[in-house]
């Protein structure tokens, strides 16, 4: 090893070490150590313009990745973002958050001054470690090259670990920039969480058999287990006879949605949530977000139910609810070794399917009006644009953050696991950007599926410039903008809070006028791009973008 071997050498050989493919970042001065040894390196860069973009594209990378990683070994589903000190990193924080609650297994990195400067605070200064703490798994800085290889290593294990999220390592100039004879260290096997406690098993499996009317309520560490976890949940339920749900801001395909015993997603309302969870017995699988998105006068679920949690954080297993049974562990493993626990009498079973087929005819009426909107407007409605989508790009892999077009597409897509992935956090900007490191990880996977990113206009206009790096590195995209020009959830979430209708209320910032000329913008940043104004245009304007090369915008009109 050569005398002029850097801490930031070590640190890219790590990554190459570690099987990352890409480094996504927007660089300051304190990283040219960092993108000085990226340049001698197999490994790309993805410039992006704004920090938060960047980390953007390594959560959508990451999510995607790891979907690839469960059938291929060889692949490293963690995403890399490389930030520039405080206001970088500070900038990267929404993005960071809606990570951390997709558990997301990212890397971020930023640049620091040198710790033998900081007594001066010079300019762009602050604490990184607090910054990024409540956000991530864990936040740390590498104040010496010797500790170097052994940080990195556990930034990495920590990401991946379950359950997965974002790691935090502040990179010190002088870290960066001091020689050293040091390695990267093996990173070595990743646990699993799990096949859970057989005592708890017992008892849920005993709960599941006395249950009169027994749902589950699947959540999204069902599917960041995998396509065999869906598996295990499919076989748990056809087992146990369960109707099954998704959790509130359900973001990933936790079980089949063409399924019989499927029925829908619960909705983010009290009431109907409150209907829907109506049970006597309730198994919450992989569950995290099952609750309103403001504050429910009554409770959701009865005090009398039971309950059984299972999956593996122990922060989630009886968090809302008392847990009658609580299985820590693999969502996969756990529901498999549940449902060889659970002999029902054929008669049982028959009943508890009949029940599902009740329910199911109860609720399709209204969930076949989910996004119809009023047939007196000339443009399409959510439920058109959906149907249109499922027509022209059936096999597309959706990047979601349609927000309130978001519950048409899903109640009509006959999703399959590893099919979407959403904005679970549900602060806006964080579907653009990872739309294009979700199409950045299919470029990698053999069989690449084409990548549809499903985002409001709202959405959209958070970071439209992320398209910039898309057309620079030649992205290849389709993004689907359901444009009613308007804040619509805002609009929604005031007539829930106050009462009344559209025309009762003086809306506030909640309006594009004048709008936003979205075509011009991305084709200003390098995007090919179209306005769609009929219902009709739809279909044949996804079927062009499908087919054409690099990025295309689609701005369709829709109806509030």
């Amino acid at each position: 090893m050569s005398e002029s071997y850097t801490g930031a050498d070590c640190f890219v050989d790590a990554l190459e070490q570690y099987g990352v493919s890409y480094v996504f970042g927007n660089p300051g001065t304190t990283e040219l150590p960092v993108l000085k040894s990226l340049a001698a390196s197999d490994i790309e860069y993805i410039l992006g313009l704004h920090e938060d973009i960047a980390v953007g594209m390594a959560g959508g990378y990451a999510s995607t990745r790891r979907y690839h990683a469960h059938s291929d070994p060889d692949v490293c589903p963690v995403g890399v973002a490389n930030l520039h000190l405080a206001p970088g990193l500070a900038h990267g924080l929404g993005n960071l958050y809606a990570a951390k609650v997709a558990g997301a297994p990212v890397v971020v990195t930023a640049g620091n001054h040198s710790t033998d400067f900081r007594h001066e605070e010079p300019i762009l200064s602050g604490d990184l470690v607090s910054l990024a703490e409540e956000f991530t798994k864990w936040s740390a800085e590498v104040l010496d090259v010797a500790a170097l290889p052994a940080m990195i290593r556990r930034a990495f294990r920590t990401a991946l670990t379950p359950p997965t999220g974002p790691v935090f390592l502040g990179l010190p100039l002088d870290t960066m920039l001091a020689e050293t004879d040091a390695e990267p260290e093996r990173l070595g096997e990743i646990p699993t969480a799990g096949g859970g406690d057989p005592t708890q098993l017992a008892r849920a499996a005993e709960l599941l058999t006395a249950a009169e009317a027994p749902t589950m309520i699947v959540g999204d560490q069902i599917a960041r287990a995998g396509s065999d976890a869906v598996d295990a949940a499919v076989t748990l339920a056809e087992t146990a006879g369960l109707r099954v749900h998704g959790e509130i801001l359900s973001c990933e395909v936790n079980f089949p949605t063409t399924h019989d015993q499927w029925v829908s997603y619960i909705p983010p309302d009290e009431g109907l949530a409150a209907r829907v969870m109506g049970a006597d017995t309730l198994v919450f699988a992989g569950c995290s977000t099952n609750t309103t998105l403001t504050r429910h006068e009554n409770p959701l679920i009865d005090s009398e139910t039971t309950c059984i949690h299972l999956g593996p954080d122990a922060w989630e297993l009886g968090k809302h609810q008392p847990a009658d049974a609580a299985v820590l562990g693999d969502p996969g493993e756990v529901m498999r070794a549940l449902a060889e626990r659970i002999d029902l009498e054929a008669g049982v079973r028959k009943e508890r399917l009949d029940r599902v087929e009740e329910t199911k005819a109860g609720l399709a009426d209204t969930l076949d009006s989910i996004g119809r909107g009023t047939e007196d407007d000339p443009r399409a409605s959510k439920a058109e644009l959906a149907e249109a989508l499922i027509e022209s790009a059936p096999d597309a892999y959706i990047v979601d953050e349609g927000v309130t077009a978001k519950y048409a597409l899903l109640t009509r897509w006959p999703l399959a696991a590893e099919g979407m992935i959403s904005n679970k956090g549900g602060g806006l900007g964080y579907g653009l950007p990872a739309s294009v490191g979700a199409a950045i990880a299919e470029s990698e996977h053999e069989g690449s599926r084409t990548v549809l990113g499903f985002v409001g206009d709202g959405s959209y206009l958070y970071y439209p410039h992320t398209l910039y790096s898309a057309a620079r590195h030649d992205v290849d995209l389709t993004v689907v903008i359901a444009d009613n020009r308007n804040y619509r959830i805002l609009k929604d979430n005031t007539i829930g809070l106050f009462g009344g209708e559209d025309a009762d209320h003086d809306y506030v910032g909640m309006d594009f006028e004048p709008p936003v000329d979205l075509v011009t913008n991305a084709q200003s940043h390098g995007a090919d791009a179209e306005l769609v104004e009929t219902p009709e245009g739809i279909a044949p304007a996804v079927g062009r973008a499908v087919e054409s090369e690099g990025p295309t915008v689609l701005d369709v009109l829709v109806r509030d």
